[in-house]
């Protein structure tokens, strides 16, 4: 067993090496005058148009193949044949596609097609729309948005426009993917995520915004789901490019989230990288919601709530209306605390809401600026009113320059609203980590060593410390990590006799030296 899973381990090792080889090379290829993060678009689009056009071919010919026709390709069909099946398959998979327009046909000609530019930007539209009036019509629109198939940044001609976009529908057709089912890994996924780390790492771009390191992401997904074998919602209200989202797939099986996953981001670019990501990762529209808005004024998912697990890395210390909306401190999800978070540091009035929208039986699990563990005044109220309610279930302090675009230790609060006894777990993870590159990694030892701690909730020498709510309050509620877990001290010890004793020997022997000197010196003189 041991051998296999080592093999197992080596081959998607090998696999997601190759993939990655690939996409670099694509990039360093074809980005030329395009800045790094607006190509990131368009080599994702393109690999989401491959996505979803070999995930519906491979759907309708498996349901062809089972009637008895063995020989069918998709492909191959005629435009006019096609027709016939759309309203059926539009029903099960949210969109169509007609063989000519799919990703394989339209690039076996791209060279040699004058109008290019024309023919995507017709089957970008073509896809759109055939979601239209339909229950997937939602997350279908406007997918393609960011991919500019006209846009200056591929060329000042039409022709070169064209020259890069062929040479963009080559390369990405030239990623080996294979079958499905035959992937040892994700490898649509793997390649969203790989292209996402890369051009975050490389455009000094924010990761809160973009993108959540994917051993932090599936940190999250395990504290949330310790002793469940399945989930019914799992919610992010920050969610970004929707990777924390989707380490429950990884972490449980996609089909253990009964009911999907759910999810808000204010940023348009990014809320149609997330649904992008979701088809990526064979989610089909039915079982994931993703919406556009500020959560935090205009939630969106009120019929949904509430969630049996909620992660989220939201935005640090963003402003938001706070108390200059008199509305807010009204809402169930505010109102509680008697008191709303600063209008300067939102981190709290996000934690709060998904405090709100968590099941009695549920957990979330938040990535938070260190700042919202000591500091004062509205902050200070809010962490009373979660301590004293038994909310907070742990702290976690986590290393320092994991994300990209901050170097900053950032820390995890761990929400539930039952819990076995009447103390918070604190664990100081800071020094769990390995340095990959110019940024810091949970290794998956480090990753086991604190779901383990988390686990068995108890104390560790200089790691961990279960400490009751009534010693927090008796601090203030300050719940940082140095104030409950003693950092180990890693000097030397020194025996001061023994070091007294050599230095004694050392200025004896710099006393010897120097009378040796002297007397060389002497020498010398006297010669002279």
């Amino acid at each position: 067993m041991s051998t296999k899973l080592n093999n197992g381990t080596v081959q998607k090792e090998q696999e997601r090496n190759e993939l990655h080889r690939a996409i670099w090379q694509i990039a360093n290829d074809l980005r030329g005058s395009v800045d790094g993060w607006d190509f990131k678009q368009y080599v994702l689009g393109m690999l989401f148009y491959r996505c979803i056009s070999e995930n519906l071919t491979s759907y309708i010919n498996k349901d062809e193949w089972r009637t008895g026709s063995k020989d069918f390709d998709y492909t191959k069909l005629s435009d006019l044949e096609a027709e016939y099946g759309r309203a059926d398959t539009v029903k099960e998979k949210g969109f169509y596609i007609l063989p000519s327009e799919l990703f394989v046909n339209v690039a076996r000609n791209a060279h040699d097609n004058p109008d290019l530019n024309e023919t995507l930007e017709v089957v970008f539209n073509n896809i759109e729309n055939s979601a239209k009036g339909t229950d997937s019509e939602y997350d279908l629109k406007g997918l393609f948005d960011d991919l500019d198939v006209n846009s200056g940044k591929l060329g000042n001609t039409v022709v070169k426009r064209n020259q890069k976009l062929a040479k963009l529908l080559e390369s990405i057709g030239g990623l080996r993917f294979g079958d499905y089912s035959e992937n040892s890994i994700d490898a649509f996924g793997d390649a969203y995520e790989f292209l996402m780390t890369m051009y975050a790492s490389n455009a000094g771009k924010s990761g809160g915004e973009f993108f959540t390191p994917q051993e932090v992401s599936e940190l999250l997904a395990e504290i949330t789901t310790v002793g469940k074998k399945e989930v019914n919602k799992v919610y992010d209200p920050a969610c970004g490019s929707g990777s924390l989202l989707l380490k429950f797939a990884k972490v449980l099986g996609k089909e253990k989230v009964r009911r999907g996953f759910f999810g808000q981001e204010v940023n348009l670019t990014t809320y149609n990288l997330c649904r992008i990501n979701m088809f990526l990762h064979d989610i089909n529209y039915e079982k994931f919601d993703i919406a556009h808005g500020d959560t935090l004024t205009d939630p969106k998912h009120w019929d949904d709530e509430p969630f049996d697990a909620i992660v989220s890395n939201p935005p640090y210390s963003i402003k938001w209306e706070g108390n200059s909306n008199s509305l807010l401190i009204n809402d169930p999800w505010f109102s509680p605390a008697g008191v709303l978070a600063p209008k300067s540091k939102a981190d709290l009035a996000f934690t709060m809401h998904m405090l709100s929208w968590l099941s009695t039986s549920g957990t979330a699990a938040i990535v938070e600026f260190p700042g919202v563990l000591y500091r004062g005044g509205a902050e200070q109220k809010i962490r009373k009113y979660l301590v004293e309610n038994n909310y907070v279930d742990a702290v976690i302090q986590l290393p320092p320059d994991l994300f990209f675009g901050t170097t900053i230790a950032t820390c995890i609060i761990v929400l539930k609203k039952s819990k076995r006894d009447n103390k918070i777990l604190f664990i100081d993870a800071s020094a769990e980590f390995v340095r990959k590159g110019n940024k810091n990694k949970l290794s998956e030892e480090n990753r086991a060593k604190i779901l383990d701690a988390y686990i068995a909730r108890t104390d560790m020498e200089h790691f961990s410390s279960l400490t009751g709510n009534k010693t927090v309050a008796e601090n203030e509620y300050n719940i940082s990590i140095s104030n409950y877990v003693d950092g180990e001290d890693t000097r030397e010890e020194v025996d001061i006799t023994e070091l007294n004793k050599e230095i004694a020997r050392i200025i004896a022997r710099q006393q010897e030296l120097r009378a040796a000197i002297d007397e060389i010196v002497a020498d010398i003189e006297g010669e002279t």
